[in-house]
């Protein structure tokens, strides 16, 4: 199998440039080209623009702005000669078959034997492309079709034909899933492929429905959204992200291909909704607004909703119906049998969009796996389609069918008859093929989920807010199962009894332990909302003595006769990132939003965060020797709340350091935080008791002078000026100087005196409170 060291993108427009920067990401040069422009002298300037363009973009293409250097930009008519050494080259250019196929041909007289050329088409099938290609390029030539944004949409589905090198398929492959991180599904060279067909069909019908049965955009969507395993954003959420303008487009495309018998014609309709937004430019998030907007009145900013009938924007109102109750406690069968417009509509969404999905395959793709797999990587699923008819029950669904005479699908019929289109045996998954047997789920070799680890096995320690799990190899992986992940004393008392356990582990069966969920979020940090209780009360005795336990089992993690390794991905913020920064090593994941943001409740680090971002710059030979650049860096740091948007950049930030680790796909994090403990756990010794020179009042002092002009400014708040007093304080190591050393043990105590300082503040409350109620700080 060849591997890719260099590629090319050609086509700098939105997706051409985000798969360019996405490719940088994994750390591989690539070539950008685009056409001359008709004015202007740098006939670069497509090219160019489009990475200049990028570094400003939110969100950021770039994991980090570093990658832009990694980028060669030229046009088609003068460059195409930084083909010659690419391994393989992206085509993304407009969805003009003859446009295409002239470019095929440019390319091939360039590119280098045995090069990789793919289209990032949508909506061209590959027979075509390939039609009037030159033939040595056809062995060479897959369909690698990207969602956007690049960097966020997992899925990557890819199109080949029986003529297209296997070793090819392989590489792509192989690529797609290690380098970028993707969800790579292979597909069937048919309209729409997979995520597309079911996708544009399930807003279509969203539509259709909506209008049929009378329901506002935010009854429509909260009926098609959270019942079905689907994003919040349900149907008009969705097309306001996409853009209303593409809508047409995409179901243009879809109707000119697929056959007259396909019901996607039957669904598809531009109602006057449609015409009268897209003429007005309401067209979304890229416009002034779609289906729904936000408009300042007064100072304050309202959520507004299309009404379907008139085209006129009203305020939004939460919609109330006996489904959506019905739903919450019985489910998705429970919302369909009730008698209201939410029940209906959800009815016809589950025989219409379901039962369309059920008759797709093996059309479209092998296996309903792979239906469901594209469908959650590619519009953010919770369930994929086949999911949601277990969910609902297949056997119901066809009884249900049958009795409103609506045809059964073959291969529903067979779930009907088997019970579902997936089960469990002997602790594996498995899903039904189109012969009516089961076969395992399998995973690709690097992979291990801790959703598979859990049928197969029960945890070895368990309480409300952690379970540990036993992963293989004397190898422990320790699950936050609180609610959003945050911390709170019972995670405490889960993380004791793994230390007892190794304790009394006299046949030496654990090696290490890995932190490690498969949440969206790794941790939100501390429970604020216990915090607050606790301060209502004016218990501050045992507020105290929280801190003070976070800290003693932070530390003994830290100092565990084992390697602990952290593998985060999403959020790990305050408490979160102190469990990375206490931890031997990191994987982390590439999409890993990091930091200690604790300001922004009115308090400071409590759990040893002050401390270990202080070695952790002491130890950095990028800055300065001296008592006051890493206490400066960690004030500018942990004092502004900084929160890295990649891994990438919470390296830049010393929050990963040189030797750890990132992986790009997150269903390998897993296991490659298990090799890094398992490597760590050969002849590991713990850290030894760390000791620190710092700078003192002197220090305190220099701070405090910065912290003034901000304020005056008008940069700092009169709370942000305590809070940041506070922790100048102990960054600064309080009552010493640089000639003396501080042990870890009393710079925790300081940190906690005067995270109790601050906590007892009535100003801090208010942010604390303000946060919970919000989900956003207060600048008091």
């Amino acid at each position: 199998m060849a591997e890719i060291k260099k590629a090319a993108v050609i086509g700098a427009g939105v997706m051409g440039a985000g798969i360019a920067a996405h490719i940088t990401n994994a750390g591989i040069p690539v070539v950008l080209l685009d056409i001359v422009p008709k004015d202007g002298n740098n006939r670069n300037a497509i090219a160019e623009g489009a990475v200049a363009k990028m570094l400003k973009t939110e969100p950021a293409p770039f994991m980090s702005t570093r990658n832009a250097k990694m980028i060669t930009t030229g046009n088609i008519e003068d460059n195409l000669d930084l083909l010659a050494d690419c391994d393989w080259i992206v085509e993304a250019i407009i969805e003009r078959l003859d446009i295409k196929q002239d470019l095929y041909k440019k390319i091939e007289g360039t590119r280098k034997k045995g090069s990789i050329v793919s289209s990032n088409t949508s909506t061209i099938p590959l027979k075509e492309l390939t039609g009037g290609m030159p033939a040595t390029m056809v062995p060479d030539f897959v369909i690698t079709h990207f969602f956007n944004p690049p960097r966020y949409m997992r899925l990557l589905e890819v199109v080949a034909s029986d003529k297209t090198r296997k070793d090819a398929v392989e590489t792509i492959r192989t690529f797609g899933d290690i380098a970028l991180g993707k969800g790579v599904v292979m597909c069937k060279d048919t309209p729409g492929f997979i995520a597309n067909r079911i996708g544009s069909y399930w807003m279509q019908a969203g539509l259709k429905y909506a209008l049929e049965y009378g329901l506002t955009v935010e009854e429509a969507d909260a009926v098609g959204s959270r019942p079905f395993g689907i994003p919040k954003t349900g149907f008009f959420g969705l097309m306001d992200l996409v853009g209303l303008d593409l809508i047409p487009h995409v179901s243009k495309s879809m109707i000119s291909l697929l056959p007259k018998s396909d019901d996607y014609h039957r669904i598809t309709s531009e109602p006057p909704v449609i015409t009268t937004m897209i003429k007005n430019g309401w067209i979304g998030r890229k416009g002034p607004g779609g289906f729904y907007r936000l408009k300042k009145e007064g100072g304050k900013r309202i959520k507004e909703s299309i009404d379907l009938q008139t085209a006129e924007y009203a305020p939004s109102v939460k919609p109330q119906l006996d489904s959506l109750s019905a739903a919450k406690k019985g489910g998705l069968q429970a919302l369909v049998e009730t008698d209201d417009k939410g029940g209906k509509f959800a009815w016809a969404m589950i025989s219409q969009a379901l039962v369309y999905t059920a008759g797709l395959v093996p059309e479209i793709a092998d296996t309903v796996f792979d239906v469901d797999e594209a469908m959650k990587d590619g519009y953010g699923w919770n369930n994929g389609p086949f999911e949601m008819i277990d969910n609902v029950g297949a056997a119901w669904l066809a009884e249900k069918l049958t009795a409103a005479k609506i045809e059964v699908p073959g291969l529903l019929k067979l779930a009907a008859e088997k019970g579902g289109f997936y089960r469990v045996e002997n602790g594996t998954r498995q899903y039904l093929t189109t012969k009516g047997e089961y076969t395992n789920v399998v995973r690709p070799e690097g992979v291990l989920k801790l959703s598979d680890i859990k049928l197969a096995s029960k945890p070895v320690i368990k309480n409300p807010s952690a379970k540990v799990w036993d992963i293989g190899d004397g190898v422990l992986c320790f699950e936050f199962t609180s609610r959003a992940n945050s911390l709170d004393p019972m995670t405490m008392a889960a993380y004791k009894d793994v230390l007892k356990l190794f304790k009394n582990d006299k046949d030496k069966k654990w090696k290490a332990l890995v932190i490690h969920n498969e949440g969206p979020n790794f941790s939100v940090g501390a429970n604020v909302g216990l915090m607050l209780f606790a301060a209502n009360i004016a218990v501050w005795g045992e507020l105290e003595s929280q801190v003070e336990d976070g800290q003693k089992t932070y530390l003994a993690l830290k100092q565990a006769p084992f390697p602990v390794v952290a593998a985060p991905l999403g959020m790990a913020l305050g408490g979160g990132c102190e469990i990375l920064l206490h931890s031997d090593a990191i994987q982390a994941h590439a999409e890993t939003y990091t930091g200690l943001v604790e300001v922004g409740v009115g308090v400071i680090p409590g759990w040893g965060g002050c401390k270990e971002m202080l070695l952790r710059f002491k130890s950095n030979p990028k800055l300065p020797r001296g008592p006051m650049p890493a206490v400066a860096k960690s004030f500018e740091m942990i004092g502004t709340a900084q929160v890295s948007r990649s891994a990438a950049q919470a390296r830049e930030m010393g929050i990963l350091r040189r030797e750890d680790g990132i992986t790009m796909n997150r269903d390998r994090l897993l296991a490659d935080a298990k090799a890094k403990a398992l490597k760590l756990a050969e002849n590991y010794a713990p850290p030894e008791d760390a000791e620190i020179s710092l700078p003192g009042p002197g220090g305190a002092a220099g701070l405090k002078l910065a912290l003034d002009t901000l304020v005056l400014q008008g940069k700092a708040t009169p709370h942000d000026k305590v809070v940041a007093t506070g922790l100048a304080k102990v960054l600064s190591g309080g009552d010493t100087d640089h000639t003396q050393t501080i042990t870890e043990k009393n710079l925790l105590k300081l940190e906690r005196a005067v995270f109790m300082e601050l906590a007892r503040n009535e100003a801090s409350l208010a942010r604390m409170e303000h946060m919970l109620d919000t989900g956003k700080p207060l600048r008091n």
